[in-house]
C-alpha cells in the first residue's frame, strides 16, 4: 500500500486534520495544498514535501517544529542561510538534511555527528583532504563511503582497514604500485580482487594462496614464466587452466 492508498488525514499526534481551522487554508482555495496529498501537518513525509515543494515560501518558519518530518523536509526548502541552525537538532533525520545542504566550511563541523547516517550524508559531500579524519571513523559504513571517494594517493592508509568491505573497496581503486601489499590479506574476496588487478608479472606471489577460487584467477592471469608451479596444483580446475595455459590450448583472450 503506498500513501496514495491512504484514506485518513492525521496529525503527527494522531489527531484528525481540520482544513477550516487551518491558517494555511486559504492555499487550499488556490491548490496550494490540498487533503491527502499536500499538507504540512499531516503526518505522511511524502505528504509534507509536496506541501513545500508547492510552498517553499513556508519553509523557514517551519523549521521549529515539533514534529522530525516536518523540520528535516523544510530545511530542503528553506532559504541556504537558515539551515545552519538545525546543525544540533535533536534528531539525525534533521541533522542529515542539513548535511546535504551546508556549504563546507560548516559541513566540516558534522564530521564527528555522533550518527552513523549523517556522517554518512558528511562523507557523501566531501572531497579529498576534507575526508582524511573520516578514515578512521568507528562505524564501518562511513569509512566505505569514505574509501569510494578519497583520492586514490590517499588509499594506502585504509589498506589495513579493520572491515573487510573496506579493504574490498580500497583494494578495487587502489593504484597498481600499492595493489600487491594486498595480496596476503586475511579476506579471500579482497585477495580474489586483488588477483585479478594485479599485473601478471607480478603474481608470482599469490601461486600458493590458500583459496583454490584464487589460485585460479592466478592460474589464468600469471605470466607464462611463472606458470610452472600451477600445473601441479592440488585442486584440479587450477591444475587445467595451467596446464592448458602451457600446452597452448587455452589462450590468455579466451579466459574471463
Amino acid at each position: 500500500m503506498t500513501f496514495h492508498d491512504i484514506d485518513e488525514s492525521l496529525d503527527w499526534l494522531g489527531r484528525p486534520i481540520d482544513c477550516a481551522s487551518c491558517r494555511f487554508a486559504d492555499r487550499l482555495a488556490t491548490q496550494r495544498c490540498q487533503p491527502l496529498k499536500a499538507c504540512v501537518h499531516d503526518r505522511y513525509a511524502k505528504r509534507i514535501q509536496r506541501f513545500f515543494q508547492w510552498n517553499e515560501d513556508l519553509a523557514a518558519e517551519h523549521l521549529d517544529h515539533p514534529y522530525f518530518e516536518v523540520r528535516a523536509i523544510a530545511v530542503r526548502h528553506a532559504p541556504l542561510f537558515h539551515v545552519p541552525r538545525l546543525m544540533d537538532d535533536l534528531d539525525e533525520t534533521v541533522r542529515s538534511s542539513v548535511a546535504r545542504r551546508l556549504p563546507r566550511r560548516l559541513l566540516l563541523k558534522m564530521r564527528g555527528d555522533p550518527d552513523r547516517e549523517v556522517r554518512i550524508s558528511v562523507a557523501s559531500r566531501l572531497e579529498d583532504g576534507d575526508l582524511a579524519p573520516m578514515m578512521r571513523d568507528p562505524d564501518y559504513s562511513v569509512r566505505l563511503r569514505v574509501a569510494r571517494r578519497v583520492p586514490e594517493g590517499m588509499l594506502p592508509a585504509m589498506m589495513r582497514d579493520e572491515d573487510a568491505e573496506v579493504r574490498l573497496e580500497v583494494a578495487r581503486r587502489i593504484g597498481l604500485e600499492w595493489l600487491a601489499s594486498m595480496a596476503w590479506d586475511e579476506n579471500q574476496r579482497v585477495r580474489l580482487h586483488v588477483a585479478q588487478r594485479l599485473c601478471p608479472d607480478k603474481l608470482a606471489a599469490m601461486i600458493n594462496d590458500a583459496d583454490w577460487c584464487v589460485r585460479y584467477v592466478v592460474a589464468s592471469r600469471i605470466a607464462d614464466e611463472y606458470l610452472d608451479p600451477l600445473i601441479d596444483d592440488p585442486v584440479e580446475e587450477v591444475r587445467e587452466i595451467a596446464r592448458g595455459r602451457r600446452a597452448g590450448l587455452v589462450l590468455q583472450d579466451d579466459l574471463p
